[in-house]
């Protein structure tokens, strides 16, 4: 009996097989992917591109398609819908923001140079 019908394959082999069906596992995860049918977020130039008024309508809109989802009964949809509901809200939100509507200007100090900012003022002082 040789090695092939006994079902025990030398290292070389097994890895070799792993590594196909695990690249052939993610390639195909690439083609056999969900299409949502979502409209994709405007491109940062697009978004340039636009007059005020365009941006102010389009936010009147985002703005009342959230109204309309916040209202909805949310029991009754299925995994799927809340799936493309909460991308739709991520989409919206990031097309927000790259309006520049959640603008948070400011400066962010953490709480490492926070403590080393303490430190100083306390061996300066």
């Amino acid at each position: 009996m040789n090695q092939l019908t006994s079902g025990h394959y030398p290292k070389y082999i097994r890895i070799g097989m792993f590594l196909s069906v695990f690249f052939l596992a993610f390639t195909l995860k690439g083609i056999c992917a969900p299409i949502t049918g979502l409209p994709e977020a405007p491109s940062r130039e697009t978004i340039a591109n636009m007059t005020e008024e365009q941006k102010e309508a389009r936010m009147e809109a985002m703005k009342e398609r959230v109204a309309e989802i916040k209202a909805m009964d949310k029991s009754t949809l299925t995994k799927e819908e809340r799936k493309a509901l909460r991308t739709e809200l991520k989409q919206m939100n990031k097309e927000a923001r790259g309006m520049g509507r959640h603008a948070v200007y400011g400066v962010y100090i953490s709480v490492g140079a926070l403590i080393i900012i303490i430190l100083l003022l306390i061996i300066i002082l």
